[in-house]
């Protein structure tokens, strides 16, 4: 268990728009930053930060809260976890007390699968650097491929022994269990035999956003017909192919920095780019760009750079699966090296001044690049020059924006040699099929939206809510209040008389509420209730980095959500426009007043209810007694509503 002390100390150093930085790619928007949601496939930006608050609000998805809680839902850390992996980035000891045996099985199945992963990915680099095989094997292929120590230690390179058990029982003997080595792939079991997937193999951990590793491409050197020259772990709960980039998390700093992604084949094209000191750079293993991968970039930049090789495969390679991006909105280009030339070699040949000036000067777009092509291989023929057309004019459909579309059209009629009425035409046609042909799955959930009933407003729920932003947002506020006192005249006559009193909001708001003994109702509220009431009473300033670390994970969501809806919706600049806006300051107590007076109009309207199914239940004698009763409350709903300035009739 990790102390108080350590606890503290990375709440105190951790900066909530650094770590949130490494992920998603956060412009300034006022005195906050905002970003693209890393929880929903949005175009908009609705992902906002506060670095004065240490809190982050995704309105997207409604999820929010601090710095511990965007990793635990982003990465799926536990709360340990993230906190270790905060003090790993701002190099903070951590301090452990001993664990019980309940909180060692309280971890969760994904975190015993990462933590096998860890242990192999450390095993695999000791083997490599402290072994006579891994020396000879592993070690030796590297330096060939003239990769330095630096870059062996930055992409944690490994190598697993030509033995069939090895990790399995150096893991074994390190006290994992055999259920997460098979789970993670790093061993396979058949009957009662079990031996390891990677055996004699170089080996390249393969890690998330956050620097975890969730699996492990293995290469084999030597010569065997039977065994495959590749080998990627299998899908499990922390690893999934179509959701991971190789090389992202080296990558992900300079990504946004330089504001484009390069995109490789292969693992050691880049390596190879990092030490030419081109490090935007990113590996889809030899596949096709898949969303979940393409999101991963958009949170960073929404450019990439395709570079392929320069012969037929590789141009081949270059437009399969570039759909994909376009539709996400993304600027793509592309880079085709010589013939005979990828990356890996192209960069080795060269300096790395060398290799940047190509770079800059081979990139052209990848759409003009594609019509380029496309035309020059149907130059001669009718009937492909026709089907190249429809290809190219289907690429462009495929991007979102219509000014980008409409000048891709320009482009493409005159590099083919065609009318751009036609390529008009064509576009228009198959925009239109898109639109009917969208997938039922929609359709039948916009028909249930429309055929579900409106939901009714729960106005205690909303009350309440308003009571706790009163108190995180103004609670130590003094504020002039109206309220009315019992008062008698020359007479001696008693009456109502408005007077207006000066108290600091969380002292109105409990004063109130003790007085007409009510409790909030939602569990939620009423604990921050009382938490932020302590820390008023006490006399302490509410420190909302401080004030979050204690909640949970639903209360610290729902005063993020408070506080950043408070933030999202500031008015700016309208003083040169000469429109003049009230002080929200200058309203706290007309709130706070609306706010009390509803809260008691809705507990005697509720009061009222219980006494009417009272009368159905009691004998008649009682019935007077009741009816007395439900007509005081009437009457003092009716005193309320007048100082609210409504009129019941």
């Amino acid at each position: 268990m990790i102390s108080k002390s350590t606890v503290d100390l990375v709440f105190e150093t951790a900066r909530l728009e650094e770590v949130i930085g490494d992920f998603v790619q956060l412009k300034k928007s006022g005195s906050n930053f905002k970003g693209l949601s890393p929880f929903s496939n949005e175009k908009t930006p609705s992902f906002m930060v506060s670095p004065a608050k240490q809190i982050w609000k995704d309105f997207s998805s409604g999820k929010g809260g601090n710095v511990v809680s965007f990793l635990m839902e982003h990465e799926h850390f536990t709360f340990p976890e993230a906190i270790k992996f905060l003090a790993k980035k701002y190099n903070i000891e951590v301090e452990e007390t001993q664990q019980t045996n309940e909180q060692k099985e309280a971890a969760s199945l994904r975190e015993s699968m990462y933590a096998v992963t860890a242990f192999a990915q450390s095993y695999f680099s000791k083997m490599l650097t402290e072994s006579e095989e891994g020396k000879n094997i592993g070690l030796s292929y590297f330096k060939e491929r003239g990769f330095t120590d630096e870059s062996i230690e930055r992409f944690q390179l490994g190598y697993s022994p030509d033995e069939w058990t090895a990790l399995t029982n150096a893991a074994i003997d390190a006290g994992f269990q055999k259920e997460f080595l098979v789970s993670t792939g790093l061993t396979i079991e058949k009957g009662d035999k079990t031996f390891d997937r990677f055996k004699g193999r170089i080996m390249f951990p393969i890690h998330s956003m956050s620097g975890r590793v969730t699996g492990f491409g293995g290469r084999i050197l030597k010569q065997d017909k039977q065994a495959a020259k590749y080998m990627n772990s299998p899908e499990s709960e922390v690893y999934q192919k179509s959701k991971v980039l190789y090389g992202l998390y080296q990558a992900k700093q300079h990504i946004a920095k330089e504001s484009n992604c390069y995109l490789v084949e292969g693992y050691t094209d880049v390596i190879q780019m990092h030490q030419a000191g081109i490090q935007n750079v990113v590996s889809s293993s030899g596949t096709a760009l898949t969303p979940d991968q393409v999101r991963l970039v958009r949170r960073l930049t929404n450019k990439i750079t395709l570079l392929f090789d320069g012969d037929a495969a590789g141009l081949r390679a270059a437009i399969r699966g570039v759909d994909v991006i376009l539709e996400a909105g993304m600027h793509v280009s592309i880079c085709t090296f010589p013939a005979g030339e990828d990356p890996d070699s192209f960069v080795k040949k060269n300096q790395p001044t060398e290799v940047k000036e190509f770079l800059d000067k081979s990139t052209v777009d990848f759409v003009q690049f594609k019509a380029k092509l496309l035309a020059e291989e149907g130059n001669n023929e009718p009937i492909r020059k026709a089907e190249t057309i429809r290809e190219i004019v289907h690429t462009i459909a495929l991007i979102p924006d219509a000014i980008r579309r409409e000048i891709y059209i320009q482009d493409c009629a005159s590099t083919m040699n065609i009318s751009e009425d036609v390529l008009f035409s064509t576009l228009a046609q198959m925009l239109q099929k898109k639109a009917k042909q969208a997938p039922q799955a929609k359709a039948s959930e916009k028909m249930q939206v429309v055929s579900t009933p409106k939901q009714k407003v729960d106005q205690r729920f909303e009350l309440e809510r308003n009571i706790i932003s009163l108190l995180l947002l103004y609670g130590n506020e003094e504020v002039s209040f109206e309220d009315v006192v019992l008062q008698s005249d020359d007479e001696g006559k008693i009456e109502l008389t408005p007077t207006e009193i000066s108290a600091k909001v969380y002292e109105k708001i409990y004063l109130d509420l003790q007085q007409d003994e009510v409790e909030l109702s939602t569990k939620s509220f009423r604990e921050l209730y009382h938490s932020l009431l302590s820390i008023y009473n006490e006399q302490k300033p509410l420190v909302m980095e401080t004030f979050l670390q204690e909640l949970s994970a639903e209360q610290s969501a729902l005063v993020s959500s408070i506080i950043m809806n408070e933030e999202n919706n500031v008015l700016h600049d309208w003083e040169r426009k000469n429109i003049i806006i009230k002080d929200k300051k200058s309203e706290i107590g007309r709130w706070l007043q609306q706010t009390i007076l509803n809260l008691r109009c809705l507990l005697i309207q509720e009061k009222i209810g219980e006494l009417q199914n009272k009368t159905i239940e009691s004998h008649v004698e009682t019935h007077q007694e009741i009816l007395e009763e439900v007509n005081d409350y009437v009457g003092l709903k009716k005193n309320l509503s007048q100082r609210l300035d409504r009129v019941i009739f």
